[in-house]
């Protein structure tokens, strides 16, 4: 884990990768959770006996928006710091999903710190983060996003 003393300190890390966190699955009480919250509930995500026989690989998928939402628990296996102020998301400039996430299928973040700028009273951080699927070893999804942490 990447130990800041404060958010500036990114700057010191530009292309630096981050990871990969611990494995961890999504479940089909997660899947179908995200589904009834959203309204997304397409029956790829939530109907096991139709994905048993209609899908490759026979098991539901994951939400690929469920999965993003998981970046901001798994970021702090990465990276904490010593001292910050209020921090936000700004937002993604391109995000990509690459591969499905079948319910059960152990996934993991890695991350690679891109361009570190100053703003206001903070500093603005963009980050590549990959969420890489265990079999078959593969990147189900890419994201690029950009923090602002404000400075202590």
């Amino acid at each position: 884990m990447l130990l800041l003393p404060t958010p500036a300190a990114f700057a010191d890390h530009v292309g630096a990768s981050l990871g990969p966190t611990a494995w961890r699955t999504v479940t089909q009480a997660e899947i179908t959770a995200f589904a009834q919250l959203t309204g997304d509930d397409h029956w790829i995500h939530v109907d096991a006996k139709r994905a048993a026989r209609e899908l490759p690989g026979g098991r539901t998928m994951a939400h690929g928006l469920y999965v993003l939402s998981l970046i901001p628990a798994w970021q702090r296996q990465l990276f904490g710091y010593e001292r910050r102020g209020a921090g936000l998301s700004y937002g993604y400039d391109r995000v990509r999903f690459t591969a499905p996430i079948h319910v059960d299928a152990p996934i993991r973040l890695g991350q690679t710190i891109g361009a570190v700028a100053p703003q206001g009273n903070g500093t603005r951080v963009a980050l590549t983060s990959t969420i890489e699927i265990e079999e078959p070893g593969r990147i189900a999804i890419v994201a690029e996003a950009i923090l602002l942490i404000g400075n202590p």
